[in-house]
């Protein structure tokens, strides 16, 4: 368990582990306070918008929320463009109920590669209160299992994980799919959070401006010898032989 990030932590952390960020609007006090607690925080929800329109359309739904679900939805929303746009900080709706099984897992990562099954969301008796324990990303997809993810949005994806995760000292099994949470949902649809949470874990054993594509240092080469530096290096070889024999012949004698 952790005290939430302050606004400006959060986004020092996303920027230190290389991802462009926009901030939306007065985003740091842009929350549902008043509607419950924030905090303690135990780890990150990934979501997909399931919705069509072009990422600026998405952003504004995940800042301002409906009618009967008021935003906002997540605390950034991860474009295809690879951009995380900030839309709100503090306490959020976007993880709502799940299962108390679940988050004593994320909070020990005692689990191997998926958390236990769900059996609990929004409005179970019994059901924890996610808004309050975990960090929200919503990941511009339609959710059918056929728009594409452009890899630069999944690298996105991975480095906000780690970004958390890195700022909380935490490891990448604090990183969750929302269908892992809820028995109501269905998403992040189109790759799988084991996979994410591999991705994380290689992250997180390196600098936070790591990145997988940088290529490792060239090794700085071994000079190669000249004919001058040669022939210098068995002068002063045979001269050191030479007083070594002058040595040997002034002491027999």
């Amino acid at each position: 368990m952790a005290n939430p990030l302050t606004a400006t932590a959060f986004l020092n952390a996303l920027r230190a582990e290389g991802i462009s960020v926009v901030e939306v609007g007065s985003w740091t006090t842009h929350n549902r306070a008043g509607h419950g607690a924030w905090g303690p925080v135990n780890g990150v929800v990934v979501h997909h918008t399931a919705t069509l329109g072009g990422t600026s359309k998405n952003v504004q739904i995940c800042r301002d929320g409906y009618s009967s679900l008021p935003g906002p939805l997540c605390h950034g929303v991860i474009g295809k463009d690879g951009v995380v746009y900030l839309v709100g900080y503090g306490r959020a709706n976007h993880a709502g109920g799940g299962d108390n099984d679940v988050l004593n897992a994320v909070i020990a990562e005692s689990y191997m590669t998926i958390p236990p099954a769900t059996h609990k969301g929004e409005g179970d008796a019994g059901a924890v209160d996610g808004n309050a324990r975990f960090y929200g990303f919503e990941c511009e997809n339609a959710g059918d299992g056929k728009d594409p993810w452009p890899a630069k949005q999944v690298e996105t994806i991975v480095r906000a994980g780690a970004a958390v995760c890195r700022a909380h000292a935490w490891g990448p099994r604090s990183v969750i799919g929302h269908l892992e949470w809820s028995d109501q949902k269905s998403d992040p649809k189109g790759f799988t959070m084991p996979s994410i949470r591999d991705r994380i874990g290689e992250r997180l054993k390196h600098p936070a401006n790591w990145s997988p594509t940088t290529p490792a240092p060239t090794p700085t080469p071994m000079p190669v010898p000249t004919i001058e530096s040669r022939v210098a290096a068995l002068e002063k070889l045979v001269a050191a032989q030479e007083q070594r024999l002058a040595a040997l012949e002034a002491k027999a004698a």
